[in-house]
C-alpha cells in the first residue's frame, strides 16, 4: 500500500489533469472558456498562453477601441464579407448570430453602440472595457491562466488528450485549440494528422512610392475603386494616402479576396485607380468640359472637380502641366486627356506590402473539411475543438473575424 503511494504521489507531481484545455488566450480561446464554464460549472477549464500578454488583437482592434462585432445580423449578409468560409459559415451564424453577441455582452455589463458603416464598439470607445469584461468573467468562473506556456505537442490517448507544454504535462478530457494565426500550433495540429491549406497575409495595405501621392498622407477619398492590372481583381470603397502607398476599405478588400493571386505576384504588381468612384472616362471628359463651358474664368487649380480632396486636386493638376493661372476655359485637348487619365485609371505600382495596423489576419488554416462547423470538433479526432484564425477562416474588417471567434466558441461550448 505505501509503496502504491508513492508511486500515485510521483505520479500526479509530473501530471496536471482537467476537464477543458484551451489553447490559446486571445478573442477565441477567452470566449470559449468563459462560455464553457458559464455552462458546465463543475469542470475544471484552464487557458495556456505561450506569450506572457493575452487579448492582444482585442486591445488593437479598431484603434484601440475593439471593433467587437458589426450590426449586419442576417446569415446571408455576414458570410458575404468571408472570402475564405463565407456560406459554409451560415449555419454557424444562425445558431449564434451578431445580435446574439450583443445580448452576450449586455448580460456581461457591457453596452455597444453602431456606427454608420455598421461596426459596433462598447459605448466607452475602449478596448479595455471588452478585456475587463473577459478577465472578469474568468475569475468569476475560477477558469486558470497560464501565461508563458506553449503547446509543444498533442497526443490522444484513448479517451484522453495529452498536452504536452513548455512546462509541463498535462491530460484533459477535451482540448479547444484558438490560437489564431500561429505558425507553432499549425505545425503541432499537423503532427496529429489534420491538414491545413497553404497560409498567406490577408488585409494588408499596398506600399507604392509615387511622386503623385508623395506626401499626402491622411488625404482620404470617400469613394473610388482599385483594380489589379491583369486580373480580374476589383473593389470600391473608401480609399487613403498613407506614408507607404495606398490604404482603406477598397485596399484591405482587394488584399483579402486577393490573399493568394498577390502572394503568388510576391507583391509586385500594378494597380488602376478611379478616385471617381464608378465613372467612366466619357462621363469624366464630359463633367469636365461642362465644367469649362460654365466656369471658363475659374482657375482650375482652385476649384477641385468630383468631390476631390483640395491636396490631391492640387497635385493631380501640377501633374498634369496645368499651371497655377490656367483658367479651365484655357484648358488645352492634352491636358483634359492626361486629367481624365489621372482620374479615371491612374496607373500606380505596388512593391510590397504593410501589415494594417496591428491587426494581422491571414488567410488559410487548417481545413474546413477536418472540422464539423455543427460543433466545430474534429472529425476524425474526438474531443479536439477548433476555433477562430487557426481555421482556414478570415474576414474583411468591420468586426466580421470577431463574430467568427465569438460564434465558434459559442458553439463549442454548447457541444461540449
Amino acid at each position: 500500500m505505501a509503496r502504491l503511494y508513492r508511486l500515485k504521489s510521483r505520479f500526479l507531481a509530473y501530471f496536471v489533469f482537467v476537464n477543458v484545455i484551451v489553447i490559446g488566450g486571445g478573442a477565441a480561446g477567452f470566449f470559449t472558456a468563459i462560455n464553457i464554464a458559464e455552462k458546465h460549472p463543475n469542470y475544471r477549464v484552464s487557458i495556456l498562453e505561450k506569450s506572457g500578454k493575452i487579448l492582444q488583437k482585442v486591445k488593437v482592434s479598431g484603434g484601440g477601441r475593439c471593433n467587437v462585432t458589426n450590426e449586419r445580423s442576417l446569415p446571408s449578409e455576414l458570410v458575404k464579407f468571408y472570402p475564405r468560409g463565407s456560406k459554409k459559415l451560415h449555419s454557424l451564424f444562425k445558431t449564434f448570430s451578431t445580435e446574439d453577441m450583443v445580448r452576450w455582452l449586455e448580460e456581461h455589463g457591457v453596452q455597444t453602440k453602431a456606427e454608420a458603416d455598421k461596426r459596433m464598439f462598447p459605448v466607452t470607445d475602449n478596448s479595455q472595457t471588452i478585456i475587463d469584461c473577459f478577465v472578469k468573467a474568468a475569475e468569476k468562473h475560477k477558469i486558470s491562466l497560464h501565461l508563458n506556456e506553449g503547446v509543444t505537442k498533442l497526443e490522444q490517448i484513448e479517451n484522453q488528450w495529452k498536452i504536452t507544454t513548455s512546462k509541463q504535462e498535462i491530460f484533459a478530457y477535451k482540448v479547444v485549440v484558438a490560437t489564431g494565426s500561429s505558425p507553432a500550433t499549425w505545425k503541432v495540429l499537423e503532427e496529429t494528422g489534420l491538414e491545413m491549406t497553404d497560409v498567406v497575409p490577408s488585409l494588408f495595405t499596398f506600399n507604392i512610392k509615387d511622386e503623385r501621392i508623395q506626401d499626402l498622407q491622411g488625404v482620404s477619398f470617400e469613394k473610388a475603386s482599385v483594380k489589379v492590372v491583369g486580373t480580374k481583381l476589383t473593389e470600391r470603397g473608401p480609399l487613403l494616402i498613407t506614408h507607404w502607398g495606398l490604404s482603406g476599405p477598397a485596399i484591405l478588400k482587394l488584399s483579402a479576396w486577393g490573399a493568394y493571386e498577390l502572394a503568388k505576384k510576391n507583391y509586385h504588381f500594378e494597380v488602376l485607380v478611379n478616385f471617381t468612384g464608378d465613372m467612366k472616362p466619357d462621363e469624366i471628359r464630359n463633367h469636365i468640359t461642362s465644367y469649362m463651358q460654365s466656369n471658363p474664368k475659374r482657375k482650375v487649380v482652385n476649384y477641385p472637380l468630383f468631390d476631390l480632396p483640395k491636396r490631391f486636386w492640387e497635385r493631380m493638376t501640377q501633374y498634369c502641366e496645368i499651371s497655377d493661372q490656367t483658367p479651365f476655359g484655357e484648358l488645352s485637348k492634352k491636358m483634359i486627356n492626361k486629367l481624365v487619365e489621372e482620374l479615371g485609371q491612374g496607373r500606380y505600382e505596388v512593391n510590397g506590402k504593410s501589415t494594417f495596423k496591428e491587426e494581422f489576419v491571414t488567410a488559410g488554416g487548417i481545413k474546413l473539411s477536418e472540422v464539423d462547423l455543427n460543433t466545430f470538433e474534429c472529425k476524425r479526432f474526438p474531443n479536439l475543438y477548433l476555433a477562430g484564425e487557426v481555421l482556414d477562416i478570415d474576414a474583411l474588417t468591420g468586426g466580421f473575424n470577431f463574430q467568427a471567434c465569438w460564434s465558434a466558441g459559442w458553439v463549442i461550448s454548447e457541444s461540449v
